[in-house]
């Protein structure tokens, strides 16, 4: 949604035949980048310019000053999206209804991520936010999942991490021996490691948490 407002904001649709064209083009090289920047490979200055530069590129605007106020647009616009990935908050009452403490563990910016989970009022849901910046590690090095079973006071074996990143939620997590339940939002095929579940909504989280 958020991208899709600064599409039309910048009028790219002069350029690219549809949004969906520049949506393509944008993911696919945004987890590209993602990527590379959990391995450090890569700083975040270099990805917030590269993942709109590629798709601009595509259309010949190489425009590095564009690219940047792009990115920037793009994460004001998104601190204020409010929408949740669809049953993201039956999970966290019926987790709360247990009695089971949630922690959020993410690479994203600091100060979009606190944006987003105050403008969606769910902050109060989870005991503890663990983002890279705290930890000084990116996920899938485990001295994130490290910290963030540290400030639990929690063990590997007791605690379960619900992601959708291959890579750096699920691959991060059982390397640190904590099992995952592995949230595919795409038709892309993976091997699924033991101590893993794959599921296409969260809505099937609830139902093995229930189990």
């Amino acid at each position: 949604m958020a991208l899709h407002d600064v599409f039309y904001a910048e009028q790219l649709n002069d350029y690219f035949d549809s949004f969906e064209t520049f949506f393509h083009l944008y993911s696919k090289r945004n987890l590209e980048l993602w990527v590379d920047y959990a391995r450090g490979n890569i700083t975040r200055e270099y990805l917030s310019i590269q993942r709109f530069l590629y798709p601009l590129q595509k259309v010949g605007i190489g425009d590095e000053k564009r690219a940047l106020q792009m990115n920037n647009d793009f994460l004001a616009v998104l601190g204020e999206k409010t929408l949740l990935v669809p049953y993201a908050s039956e999970l966290m009452d019926y987790c709360r209804s247990k009695h089971l403490p949630m922690t959020i563990v993410s690479n994203g910016f600091a100060e979009i991520q606190y944006r987003k989970l105050r403008n969606t009022d769910i902050e109060h849901y989870f005991a503890h936010i663990v983002l890279s910046d705290s930890a000084d590690a990116l996920k899938p090095n485990p001295a994130i999942f490290n910290y963030a079973l540290d400030v639990n006071g929690a063990s590997a074996e007791e605690t379960l991490m619900i992601g959708d990143s291959f890579e750096a939620d699920i691959l991060g997590a059982t390397n640190v021996g904590i099992d995952a339940l592995f949230l595919n939002h795409s038709d892309k095929q993976y091997e699924i490691p033991e101590r893993v579940l794959e599921i296409k909504s969260l809505k099937e989280a609830i139902e093995l948490l229930e189990g």
